[in-house]
C-alpha cells in the first residue's frame, strides 16, 4: 500500500471515530491538517500525530527522519492558514514554526509521549521543524 492509500485509510478512520485511530496510531493524539499546496494551490489533507501545548496544537515535520521536510511543511510555509480537524472539532488555524528553546521544549514533549521521535532526529542531519497551530478567531 502506498502512502496516499495509507493516509486515505487513516483519514477515513479518523472521521468515522471522532478523531481516534487504531493500528500504529492507537492511543496517539492525532489531527487532520488540510493545507493549500505551495505549488499546486490544491487543498491536501494529511493525518498527523500531534501534542497539545495549552490551547495550541503542535505538529512535527519529522517525515520519519527522512533527509527532506515533508510536503505539508512546505505547504504551511507558503500558506500558513489551514483547516484542522481535532477530535470532533474543525477549525481554521495559523501555523508558525517554533524556534530555539520553544522548539526544543515542544519536540521533547512529543518525544516523551512517542520515543520514536528521538529516533527520527538521530536518523537525519536536518533540524526537524516543530510547527505550532494557533486557532483563528
Amino acid at each position: 500500500m502506498d502512502m496516499m492509500d495509507f493516509n486515505k485509510q487513516v483519514i477515513t478512520e479518523f472521521r468515522a471515530n471522532a478523531g481516534k485511530v487504531g493500528g500504529n496510531f492507537a492511543g496517539a493524539s492525532m489531527l487532520l491538517l488540510t493545507a493549500k499546496g505551495a505549488k499546486s494551490g490544491e487543498e491536501r489533507t494529511t493525518p498527523l500525530v500531534c501534542s497539545q501545548d495549552g490551547d495550541r496544537l503542535v505538529i512535527i515535520a519529522s517525515k520519519a527522519g527522512a533527509p527532506e521536510h515533508p510536503a505539508w511543511y512546505h505547504n504551511l510555509r507558503a500558506n500558513p492558514e489551514a483547516t484542522v480537524e481535532f477530535g470532533t472539532e474543525t477549525f481554521r488555524a495559523k501555523a508558525r514554526v517554533a524556534e530555539g528553546a520553544e522548539r526544543d521544549r515542544l519536540y521533547a514533549a512529543q518525544a516523551a509521549i512517542m520515543p520514536t521521535f528521538n529516533e527520527y532526529q538521530q536518523k537525519t542531519t536536518r533540524v526537524i521543524p516543530v510547527v505550532v497551530l494557533e486557532r483563528l478567531p
